[in-house]
């Protein structure tokens, strides 16, 4: 009778998470089909459909292709500090980490697609490989940085894949078709992947510094024509954004997946991460403030131009609201003052917030440098997305949501208690 007394609430406890996860897939279906038909509107009728032109040719899709490009960056870089350095303390994170890593970088390369006004050309970029163009080196290094993600997911998750692959269910058939028939499981297994882990993270460091969120800052630093983005502070302004989002979104994903199913919370990792997901966003305001302050006292007139359209102008709700107040002041004070931070609803806030703050920080890199005009007597840009690429960019977000959640359901990416862990 006891038992079947425990038992009963916890079968309860599953319902109700069945329910939760039916739910939140149905939501998800939904926003990919409603932005799935403005895709296929977009495909079929062209860029007409946007307010892209020849003046401001880049706009919201190349702003969330940046900030999730940042994400996959700062998620993976924050994976080393496991793999890499042994900060084992938030090894709990490690392969999320990772499989956002790959996630995010899905979604950034079907932005790219969708601003393409030629999307059926996108290999030519791989074929015909200029070897002068930072483009060109961007697209090779985004596919190496995916191979070596999914080869070091794989590693991490390969004993737990072992284990699940002698189980019937459909994640244990999954496990068993991504592993060796004679995958054992010891010490010498266990410091071998060990290793591999190490040599794959350490590879990837720079592979994510200066080729990935680095080059992608390089992307814009070359562009001459554009005083507010043509600096050399650029492109580590980039990285340091990244590692700012990576944390705060890592942080969000884990405190809101463990309320979800009802799991304990490692409350000192999460207060550990706020710590230092806002002295990443202390650094990334010091970089800022020195692009702007320098910009200032050059006195170059498109600089000058640049920087009073992103803060006095039409456009600087972006900056002063979103960048500035929900992305930096808030957060701020949610993690230091004495009432909140060890709260975790309020840590899971300011997590949030910075999320949202870092798409400001995108939007405000690639919207007013374009509206300065190029010229003297040029027309000035004049920008902001249609309904159809919001849509379109709801459902890519649904799609890589979509993606993440699937794959946390068919593949261990949190890690299963082993007897020998359990016991110990």
């Amino acid at each position: 009778m006891a038992t079947t007394a425990v038992a009963a609430p916890k079968v309860k406890v599953k319902e109700k998470q069945s329910k939760r996860f039916k739910l939140w897939i149905g939501f998800l279906l939904l926003l990919f089909f409603a932005g799935g038909y403005f895709i296929v509107e977009r495909l079929v009728q062209g860029l007409p459909v946007t307010n892209l032109s020849s003046i401001t040719p880049w706009g919201a899709w190349i702003a969330f292709y940046i900030f999730f490009v940042g994400l996959s960056a700062g998620s993976f870089l924050l994976s080393t500090l496991i793999y890499v350095f042994g900060m084992m303390e938030y090894e709990r994170i490690g392969r999320m980490a990772l499989f956002t890593a790959i996630v995010c970088m899905i979604v950034a390369l079907t932005f790219v697609l969708m601003d393409l006004g030629r999307p059926e050309r996108m290999l030519n970029a791989i074929i015909y490989w200029n070897v002068t163009s930072p483009l060109a080196w961007e697209v090779h290094f985004y596919l190496v940085y995916i191979a070596l993600l999914t080869t070091e997911l794989y590693i991490a998750m390969r004993e737990d894949l072992v284990r699940l692959a002698g189980t019937p269910s459909l994640k244990g058939k999954i496990a068993k078709w991504l592993t060796f028939k004679n995958s054992p499981i010891n010490e010498s297994t266990k410091k071998r992947d060990h290793k591999w882990m190490k040599i794959l993270g350490t590879i990837g460091i720079p592979l994510a510094i200066l080729g990935v969120h680095g080059g992608t800052g390089t992307i814009f630093a070359v562009v001459q024509a554009r005083p507010s983005w043509n600096t050399g502070l650029f492109p580590v302004i980039f990285v340091v954004s990244a590692m700012v989002s990576g944390t705060a979104l890592l942080l969000a994903m884990y405190i809101i997946k463990k309320k979800a199913t009802r799991q304990k919370i490692d409350h000192g990792m999460v207060v550990s991460l706020a710590k230092m997901m806002v002295a990443f966003l202390f650094i990334d305001l010091g970089l800022q403030f020195y692009e702007y302050l320098v910009g200032v006292y050059g006195l170059e007139h498109h600089h000058l131009e640049g920087l009073g359209t992103m803060m006095g102008s039409a456009y600087s709700w972006s900056f002063w609201g979103v960048q500035m107040f929900l992305g930096a002041a808030i957060p701020t004070f949610l993690v230091f003052y004495k009432k909140t931070s060890k709260n975790v609803n309020a840590l899971l806030t300011a997590a949030i917030l910075i999320v949202i703050g870092i798409i400001g920080v995108s939007f405000n890199i690639v919207v007013p440098a374009q509206i300065v005009p190029l010229f003297e007597g040029f027309p000035a840009g004049d920008y902001f997305p249609t309904f159809n690429e919001w849509m379109v960019s709801i459902g890519i977000a649904a799609m890589g949501l979509l993606i993440y959640t699937f794959g946390e359901q068919l593949l261990p990416i949190e890690e299963i208690q082993s007897p020998e862990k359990s016991e110990g």
